[in-house]
């Protein structure tokens, strides 16, 4: 379940205990989803990760568990609407989603599957212009889509076209999740390696992703935003070429980076401020956010990376990420804290010294958004 959000107890009544839209949005409604169907029904090591792609022991990679490099194996389903949009397309989003999450496991991605289900009627052009776009995404990001499988359902039973991934990499021996790691670099990916006095950083904009989704919806004019939807593997490589000890990495998809936070913080124990005048958030995005009632926080980015390095390494990340063009407009977003009793886990830092929480969100944000 890659990305899947830190669970917590039980599953939210509905009223007639069937499944809504907001289970599928990444709030608060997916993790007690997550928590409450599908990780008592499939409980094992691996999937107790909960993390972006799971890791997973390479045959003949010896019987130490904590040494030896890794496979990371990752799947996801894109129902994004509209299919088209500035920026991209359900295609390419579909290759860029599952190579970001093996890349922010610290792995390497190497191969893809590419599942279709098609509703009858859909127009083959477009069907044409999907495959180019995932195939021209899998090239930039170096991977080969090398199976997959078509179904075709009947006119009305579908929404055009959905699209179901998996995605295999390798994670290096030296990047091996694990705790301990020191401030001078070393082995260790993982939330729980996180420390208060850490630095948050974000490789660009916020919110580009779902502005855009939601400018189309609405049929917005005269907005001048495309969608981020890139693949962030380099973004991930400089980092580790730069010599940071990262703690840990997530790309902000369903949710925002709000929700990212929110889950991190979770399973770090510790709490996330964010700074408000340090977020970067493009003027495109903050109006379609204040014209229709939204927080970019919240918001999905689809080409983003959020990392957790030690405050000592935070200028040497920036410098790797502000010298590549994904990462012209990195910034320092934020710190991390020792959570104490009567805080919350996620707050966001305003213009007057006061704080304002940053929870999960507990109803339906934007569904259908990748």
């Amino acid at each position: 379940m890659s990305g899947s959000p830190t669970p917590t107890a039980g599953v939210a009544a509905d009223g007639d205990g069937r499944v809504q839209l907001a289970h599928g949005a990444g709030g608060r409604l997916t993790a007690e989803l997550v928590a409450g169907t599908f990780v008592p029904a499939f409980a094992n090591d691996a999937l107790r990760q909960l993390g972006d792609s799971a890791l997973l022991p390479l045959p003949g990679g010896g019987d130490d568990p904590g040494g030896g490099a890794r496979l990371a194996f990752t799947t996801d389903g894109f129902v994004v609407d509209p299919v088209e949009f500035p920026g991209g397309d359900l295609g390419g989003l579909s290759v860029c989603g599952t190579v970001n999450d093996l890349a922010v496991a610290g792995a390497r991605p190497l191969w893809l599957s590419w599942a279709l289900i098609l509703e009858e009627g859909l127009d083959r052009a477009r069907l044409e212009r999907f495959a180019a776009s995932a195939q021209a995404e899998a090239a930039r990001a170096g991977v080969q889509i090398v199976c997959g499988d078509t179904k075709v359902v009947p006119r009305g039973k579908g929404d055009q076209a959905f699209v179901v991934t998996a995605g295999v990499g390798v994670v290096p021996a030296e990047r091996v999740r694990g705790a301990g790691a020191g401030d001078d670099g070393g082995a260790g990916l993982g939330d729980e390696n996180i420390q208060p006095g850490d630095a948050i950083l974000c490789s660009g904009p916020l919110g580009d992703h779902g502005a855009t989704i939601l400018a189309c919806r609405h049929e917005l004019r005269g907005v001048e935003l495309r969608s981020d939807c890139a693949p962030v593997h380099g973004l991930v490589e400089a980092l580790y070429d730069a010599g940071v000890n990262v703690r840990a990495m997530h790309d902000p998809t369903r949710g925002g980076a709000a929700t990212t936070c929110n889950e991190a913080a979770a399973r770090c124990g510790h709490r996330f401020v964010l700074d408000a005048g340090a977020l970067p958030v493009r003027p495109a995005t903050r109006g379609v956010c204040e014209l229709l009632g939204m927080d970019p926080l919240y918001l999905a980015c689809e080409g983003r990376v959020l990392a957790w390095v030690p405050a000592a390494q935070a200028d040497a990340a920036l410098a790797a990420w502000l010298a590549r063009e994904d990462g012209a407009e990195a910034a320092r977003i934020g710190e991390v804290l020792p959570r104490e009793p009567g805080t919350v886990p996620v707050s966001l830092r305003t213009a007057f010294g006061g704080e304002r929480p940053l929870d999960l969100l507990s109803g339906m944000d934007l569904p259908r958004i990748c």
